[in-house]
């Protein structure tokens, strides 16, 4: 282990797996250490899931074989066009990984699930929307589908770099019930924040949820993959190894060194030092140089059937926006089955999550649960978010944020994507042939 290497990586979840690959594709030399035995730090098998939960390890019967899950503790769903699709393109990773199309996106509105109309067409059958309405959705959304940023004649006039999200909406005259669905079911916001900043990001986003949907002509813009995305870590671990990059698990305490400037040199485990010019990991490893920013509440339910009102889909998503709640953030539920093969068949996985406001998640998670129908099993829990407060220019240690409620990918590799620029000075070319991941075969 005495070696010296370029980086030294700590944690196998998914934003270290990534920048892994990254770094070992750029040609630095990667050693990559987890203290667990496992790869990825966030997904189980129903037996570990037990146990967390229940304190045994001998779940019952009925819930079928423990190995027949793969229960992604961290579940969140890809644009199918997103950036994070692009960045397992640029790396070739996806050689490793089969993907499928999930089935449906869904919002919470006024008390009922309805599917996102996301095109000028879907837009005039949603029931979402009067008929007057629906008309004034369908110009809006025709002016995004159009939009295009390097052809001012497509801008009617309007600089979205500087029109804010309220002002284009209403140019539309949409109502706020409109404006909720566009801004946190199209757009993925997560608050209400947006409608005050430039219009720019809320267009690219909507354009990024048509074309994702596009994709596969399936009833959303997501993809996931099979066995689920404890699939990604391993994909990433075997892309480092043939750059050259070495995994180690299982190894205890993981140390970080630092020189007389306090800048990091070396991680020590079992009495060894390997040393290194940077340390990239996850909060855990260097707790005194990260912040608690917040707390993610959520639900893992185990069942026996699709979610009620969404078309019998065997994958789905269902955004619930705060103002339908009465809340701050947003809350989301994932539902995942047999069909991506994360649960043995006939069973369906169902996540509820979202920011926590309150230190009860029963209760807070109730309107998400109410959703569900009856449950095998139900299981609660609570962790810390946190962001990083440390100045890698001067320390060289460059550590990854928690994952937040979210139940898609966007803004997880956003972190990633900087934090690979932080590193390298670079950034990650991300025009590939999105062809690259194409859906699995049924």
């Amino acid at each position: 282990m005495d070696e010296e290497y370029d980086v030294i990586v700590l944690g196998t979840g998914l934003k270290e797996c990534i920048l892994s690959g990254l770094l070992s594709v750029d040609g630095l030399k990667v050693l990559h250490m987890d203290r667990n035995d496992y790869y990825g730090g966030e997904s189980t098998s129903l037996n570990l899931l037990w146990k967390r939960f229940r304190g045994s390890d001998k779940p019952p019967a009925h819930l079928g074989a423990s190995r027949d899950y793969n229960v992604d503790m961290i579940p969140k769903f890809m644009m199918a066009n997103g950036i994070l699709v692009r960045t397992l393109i640029h790396t070739d990773v996806t050689k490793y990984l089969s993907f499928k199309a999930v089935d449906g996106s869904y919002v919470f509105n006024k008390g009922k699930i309805h599917k996102v109309p996301a095109t000028d067409i879907e837009a005039l059958r949603s029931p979402l929307m009067g008929l007057f309405e629906k008309r004034r959705f369908r110009k809006f959304i025709i002016y995004v589908q159009d939009y295009d940023e390097n052809d001012p004649k497509t801008h009617e006039g309007l600089d979205l770099t500087r029109v804010t999200t309220r002002e284009l909406i209403s140019k539309y005259g949409l109502d706020d019930n409109t404006i909720d669905f566009i801004g946190h079911a199209l757009a993925l916001h997560r608050d209400d924040r947006y409608l005050y900043e430039p219009a720019l990001d809320t267009v690219k986003r909507m354009k990024l949820y048509a074309e994702s949907l596009a994709r596969f002509q399936g009833g959303s813009p997501y993809i996931y993959p099979l066995y689920g995305l404890g699939e990604l870590p391993q994909a990433f671990a075997r892309l480092s190894a043939v750059y050259g990059g070495t995994y180690m698990l299982n190894k205890p305490e993981c140390k970080v060194e630092f020189d007389m400037e306090g800048k990091a040199c070396g991680v020590t485990s079992e009495g060894e030092t390997a040393r290194c010019k940077k340390v990239v990991c996850d909060p855990s490893y260097l707790p005194n140089k990260v912040r608690k920013v917040g707390k993610v509440a959520r639900a893992i339910a185990i069942m026996s059937h699709p979610i009620p009102n969404t078309d019998e889909s065997h994958s789905v998503q269902v955004i619930l926006p705060q103002k339908q709640l009465g809340r701050k953030s947003d809350m989301y539920l994932f539902c995942c089955s047999y069909s991506h093969n994360v649960a043995p068949k006939g069973k369906f996985i169902a996540f509820v999550s979202t920011e926590a406001e309150t230190d009860r998640p029963e209760v807070e998670l109730k309107p998400g649960i109410d959703l569900l129908g009856p449950v095998d099993e139900l299981f609660f829990e609570t962790y810390d978010r946190y962001e990083p407060v440390n100045e890698p220019s001067l320390d060289h240690c460059f550590i990854s944020a928690s994952y937040d409620a979210t139940t898609h990918f966007e803004s997880t590799v956003t972190d990633v994507l900087s934090m690979y620029t932080m590193i390298t000075g670079k950034t990650v070319d991300l025009s590939v042939d999105l062809s690259a991941a194409s859906a699995a075969e049924e």
